[in-house]
């Protein structure tokens, strides 16, 4: 049995950690770290999870674990890991920023995007599990970029449910300010950008690629649905079948053949993707569930191929659809 660890676990990637580790077949939670909960129950923070599991945060790591997940804001993982030390056989898997960039820096993380490192991934003991909005995009692009299909701007909008701001209230995440409500934020200027073209650099060789993305932020409370295009000079059916033949032996991403809508992933580690011929430009949909195939959910699959387990381990989740 995998012994899992967690720092930052009052939050809702944290959250989502401990509700997935408890129907994970090869996983048991063995301690959650939370500085400003310690010493509480944790299901008195998720209290989705009472009755489900008593177990308490702690202040600092009180046990051995296998792999440990750090769920904290960005900047602090590198904080945290200059001050605390670990096994040398214990795994990490960060949920920030802090890492994703550089790819095997000297800090020796390995970029967790299973459908483009999975390689990498299972013979690594850091891993840098992606940003929310950086794994849809790169989810859309990737069989483009290995065919050297991408021009040098790609035009991107991507919408997102309030929980990808995090726990914390700030004014645009306000219930009373969020609901009805719709603005973008950080125009061309998105964190997850650079991540994003280090992936397709890597995966097709593109080089001087610019992504024009503009996030926006969405009233609803869990989900990125994102859309691009790019020029294509060949027909839907072809195009479908390329995404198909990329993503064959990925178990999560999958081309759809109707209409698809965000409900179809809430809750789910799966990227459902749409594409349309239209006037020589291929349009992309790519959808997820930020907290999910965005998060805890690609955290947890990054896992399972470390330890050498089936990738859809304790993955099989079935959306809400309604």
């Amino acid at each position: 049995m995998i012994r899992v660890g967690i720092i930052g676990a009052a939050g809702y990637t944290g959250g989502e950690l401990i509700r997935l580790l408890l129907g994970h077949q090869e996983a048991t939670l063995v301690w959650a770290v939370s500085e400003s909960q310690a010493g509480k129950p944790i299901s008195s923070t998720h209290t989705d999870l009472i009755g489900d599991l008593h177990l308490n945060f702690v202040q600092e790591p009180d046990a051995d674990a296998d792999v440990v997940f750090l769920c904290m804001g960005h900047g602090r993982s590198k904080e945290y890991l200059d001050q605390h030390t670990f096994s040398s056989e214990t795994r990490i898997i960060d949920l920030s920023h802090d890492f994703r960039l550089g790819r095997q820096g000297k800090h020796g993380f390995v970029y967790g995007l299973p459908e483009a490192y999975r390689d990498q991934i299972k013979k690594a003991q850091k891993i840098a599990n992606p940003g929310c909005f950086a794994t849809a995009i790169q989810l859309g692009l990737l069989p483009m970029a290995h065919e050297n299909h991408l021009p040098q701007e790609i035009p991107i909008q991507a919408i997102t449910g309030s929980t990808g701001a995090g726990q914390s209230l700030s004014e645009t995440t306000h219930f009373t300010w969020r609901d009805n409500n719709i603005s973008i934020y950080k125009p061309f200027r998105h964190q997850h950008e650079a991540e994003v073209l280090e992936t397709l650099s890597w995966v097709g060789n593109e080089k001087g690629t610019k992504l024009r993305f503009i996030p926006v932020r969405g009233n609803f409370t869990r989900g990125i649905f994102a859309t691009m295009y790019v020029p294509y000079e060949g027909s839907t059916k072809e195009a479908k079948q390329l995404y198909e033949d990329y993503y064959r032996d990925h178990p999560f991403v999958h081309t759809a053949n109707v209409n698809i809508d965000l409900k179809q992933v809430v809750n789910t580690n799966k990227c459902l993707i749409g594409l349309e011929v239209i006037d020589d430009y291929l349009l992309i949909i790519s959808m997820i569930d930020n907290l999910i195939k965005g998060a805890s959910g690609q955290a947890i699959q990054n896992m399972n191929l470390q330890f050498g387990i089936p990738e859809t381990t304790g993955l099989l989740l079935k959306s809400t659809a309604f």
